[in-house]
């Protein structure tokens, strides 16, 4: 710990991490002191020189005995004058959260300092003159979207009208809020973070000096506020204090932007440390040599990208029929696939055809052999953005002619190869706390009883439900599940279907005359893969593709019996209808 002057302010810097390295300076926000960053500075102390202190008025900083003390000019210096300190001869990347992002923001765009910052990462703290801007573009040219923002903002920032209030909130502090700090983080955002009541209840008093200070002149009056910096945003989806939202015109002001989401509450390095550190250890690794990682590229702000640019995709059963249809729509769209089937030669031809990519030969069914192959892409490629789990086998038949051997061979690969794709990776998507996606090949059979697919249906519905209930409990997570349901698609399942109860001539002929069928209704598998990337790009729940799958799904809402009725006119030996 060493003390720098700031004007009239003595600073409480810490410093750890070898001073050879390149630094990184952590601004902490309202009502925090330096210990916010604790966690995060614990993972980027072996890299770099870390360096927090308590901004002026908190902590065992001193602070103004005048309200025009906590102007963001000031605050700003401060910042200046702790970079000079730790970091005289090298320029600082500075990570700011909360009221650390706004007063980092008014030295981010001071061109006349610019040399001393090497680059900008902001946690739920916007510049105060580009949130003014931001309201009056709205406001200007109103729209229902942006209306609603505005509305949404308003009703995240009502503790700002109330700290402006005479005695009450200063009175409230020191009573009651100091007191239950800790209770309060642990039921919102489940952090166990605690302070001394005494400390905390006077960090939360003068605190609010920074509000009465800076927003009414910084919103009435916004100032054209722009930067040649490099600037990370994190934007943790579940703040409860700043909206998304607000970081969306900052192409306006910045030209080098990436945006990156956060499955996080709004103390963010309280909650998610590794995730805060990992991405600031990324950015700076970028403004140091140049070298993005693909999540830093992905998230790079530009015009011209491709809806799928950077992203890495997982597809299993892609040697052939949807799998390889979606992996190459996924590809032309700037993606990097991994293919998956069991296949190896197949999935290593559908390789060849993308110009890109990795195989892998795997059984889904085989739990032990997909942790192999889940282990090995996020070794070898990183955590995938989305995952694709389509490989699937047919079986029809009636279900008294199926054994429990066929039972269980269209369980493991329909269902459980979806459970595990789903588990292992989903899981690895969570942990990452950066979102995704995860699409299940269900079935227009999901729905849609027939005697002729009992097993194939049986597995499919499950899917339909996993899909349901995973999409629910992975949403805080920002990961998206989609599942589609196509019917009668012209892929080679037709011609491998097993047939239960049939003798080796019988399940040649209903081969034969399914893959006619299918010829003949001729919906190519290009089709659904184009509806796959439109549900991924509007994390939609199911998607019913073809004509027929749209139709058994109305039936199935507004008249089930219909659907009962006709199941029973459908002898068990027809050709399979369901398609996946």
């Amino acid at each position: 710990m060493r003390s720098v002057r700031s004007g009239s302010a003595r600073l409480a810097v810490y410093e750890s991490g070898a001073p050879d390295r390149p630094t990184v300076l952590l601004v902490h926000g309202y009502p925090d002191d330096h210990h916010v960053w604790d966690r995060v500075a614990q993972h980027l102390r072996e890299r770099f020189h870390v360096v927090t202190y308590d901004t002026r008025g908190t902590g065992t900083s001193t602070g103004p005995k005048e309200r025009s003390g906590y102007r963001v000019e000031r605050l700003a210096e401060d910042l200046l004058a702790v970079a000079d300190a730790v970091s005289p001869d090298r320029p600082v990347h500075v990570v700011g959260h909360d009221w650390g992002s706004i007063q980092a923001w008014e030295a981010v765009t001071d061109p006349a300092v610019r040399h001393r910052i090497a680059s900008y990462t902001t946690i739920s703290g916007p510049c105060l003159d580009h949130v003014g801007h931001w309201t009056r573009s709205r406001l200007r040219r109103p729209t229902p979207r942006g209306l609603r923002q505005l509305v949404a903002q308003q009703l995240h920032s009502w503790y700002i009208l109330f700290f402006h209030l005479p005695v009450l909130p200063a009175l409230l502090w020191r009573t009651v809020i100091a007191r239950n700090w800790a209770r309060m983080l642990w039921r919102t955002e489940g952090i166990e973070h605690d302070r001394p009541t005494r400390v905390l209840a006077k960090d939360g008093v003068l605190g609010m000096e920074l509000y009465r200070a800076n927003m009414g002149p910084r919103l009435r009056n916004p100032r054209v506020r722009r930067t040649s910096v490099p600037v990370q945003v994190i934007t943790p989806l579940h703040d409860r204090y700043v909206s998304p939202a607000l970081a969306e015109d900052l192409e306006r002001w910045v030209p080098e932007l990436w945006r990156r989401p956060l499955a996080a509450g709004h103390w963010a390095p309280l909650s998610h440390p590794e995730a805060v550190a990992r991405m600031v250890d990324e950015f700076v690794e970028h403004a140091e040599t140049q070298k993005s990682s693909r999540a830093l590229r992905r998230h790079r702000v530009s015009e011209h990208r491709k809806p799928f640019a950077e992203q890495l995709i997982v597809i299993t059963g892609a040697g052939s029929g949807i799998g390889r249809a979606t992996a190459e729509a996924f590809a032309a769209q700037g993606a990097e696939v991994i293919v998956a089937d069991i296949n190896e030669v197949a999935a290593k031809d559908t390789v060849r055809r993308l110009g890109s990519g990795a195989a892998y030969q795997v059984d889904v069914a085989d739990e032990a052999a997909m942790q192999r192959f889940a282990d090995a892409v996020i070794a070898e490629h990183g955590v995938p953005d989305i995952v694709v789990n389509n490989a699937g086998i047919g079986m029809a038949g009636a279900f008294l002619d199926t054994t429990t051997e066929q039972w269980k061979r269209v369980l493991d690969v329909n269902l459980w190869g979806v459970i595990h794709g789903c588990r292992l990776f989903g899981s690895a998507m969570a942990q990452r706390a950066e979102g995704g996606h995860i699409v299940n090949i269900a079935s227009a059979a999901a729905y849609t009883p027939t005697q002729v697919l009992p097993a194939y249906s049986t597995t499919k519905s499950a899917v339909l439900m996993l899909s349901e209930c995973l999409r629910a409990e992975l949403a805080a997570g920002g990961i998206g599940v989609t599942a589609i349901c196509p019917g009668l698609v012209n892929t080679n399942i037709a011609g491998t279907t097993t047939y239960a109860g049939a003798t080796e001539a019988e399940q040649a002929a209903f081969r034969e005359r399914a893959v006619k069928n299918y010829e003949v209704r001729n919906y190519p598998p290009e089709r659904v893969a184009v509806q796959i990337l439109r549900a991924v790009e509007r994390n939609a729940p199911l998607v019913p593709v073809t004509a027929e799958a749209r139709v058994s799904f109305a039936l199935s809402k507004v008249s089930p019996a219909a659907l009962r009725a006709f199941a029973k006119l459908t002898p068990p030996r027809e050709e399979p209808e369901g398609r996946a």
